[in-house]
C-alpha cells in the first residue's frame, strides 16, 4: 500500500490559506478518483481505493501542520508501509508560486510540517513533492517569524489563485506517476 500525505491546517478557516496547498492538491487528485475522505485514523481524514492497480490510503492530518508527523509516522506503523511508499505533498516558501518540485528524500527546508514528520519517522528517507508559494513580496529579506506565519496563513489572492489552480491539477499528474513509474520518473518528469 501506498501513502499520500497532504499537509494543511484542519478547519473552514485556513481551507484556502497558502499553508494547506497540501490538502487543496489531495482534495483535487481525491476528487478525480472518486476517494472519499470517510474513514478517521490515526488523527488523520483518510480515505482507501485502488488507483491505477495500488492500493492507495490518502490523508489529510487532523493535526495542525506542525505536528504532522503524529499523525504520520501512526499511518506509517499501523500499515507497514515502507518509507518509499510515502509521499508527502506541501507548501514551500523557497519556491517561486506556481513551482513544483519532487525529491526522492532529503531535509525539511524549515518547513515545520515536515521537521515534525522527520522526527516521528527518524528518517528524511521519504518522497515529497513541494508546492511552492513564493515569499512575501512586500518584506525583505530576512523576513521575521510573524511575517511568514501570517503570509503562510494567509489565502492566495485572485492572480496567486489563477496560477496556482493548474499547479494543483500537475501535482495530481505527478502523483500519478508516482504511483505508476516511481519517484525517479515522476521526478525526471515533473522537475
Amino acid at each position: 500500500m501506498k501513502l499520500i500525505v497532504g499537509l494543511g491546517n484542519p478547519g473552514k478557516t485556513y481551507a484556502h490559506n497558502r499553508h494547506n496547498v497540501g490538502f487543496q492538491c489531495l482534495n483535487y487528485f481525491a476528487r478525480l478518483h472518486s476517494i472519499r475522505f470517510d474513514h478517521r485514523q490515526c488523527q488523520a481524514r483518510v480515505g482507501l481505493a485502488e488507483v491505477r492497480g495500488e492500493k492507495l490510503l490518502l490523508a489529510k492530518p487532523g493535526t495542525f501542520v506542525n505536528l504532522s508527523g503524529q499523525a504520520v509516522a501512526c499511518l506509517v506503523h499501523k500499515h507497514a508501509i515502507p518509507l518509499s511508499d510515502l509521499l508527502v505533498i506541501y507548501d514551500d516558501l523557497d519556491l517561486p508560486l506556481g513551482k513544483i518540485r519532487l525529491r526522492q528524500s532529503g531535509g525539511s527546508g524549515g518547513h515545520k510540517g515536515m521537521n515534525s514528520i522527520i522526527s516521528a519517522l527518524a528518517s528524511e528517507d521519504f518522497p515529497r513533492i513541494r508546492v511552492g508559494i513564493g515569499r512575501p513580496q512586500a518584506v525583505q529579506q530576512p523576513t521575521s517569524e510573524d511575517a511568514i506565519v501570517n503570509y503562510v496563513l494567509s489565502d492566495f489572492s485572485p492572480q496567486e489563485e489563477a496560477t496556482i489552480k493548474p499547479v494543483i491539477a500537475k501535482v495530481s499528474e505527478a502523483v500519478d506517476c508516482f504511483l505508476t513509474q516511481g519517484i525517479e520518473a515522476a521526478m525526471n518528469r515533473f522537475n
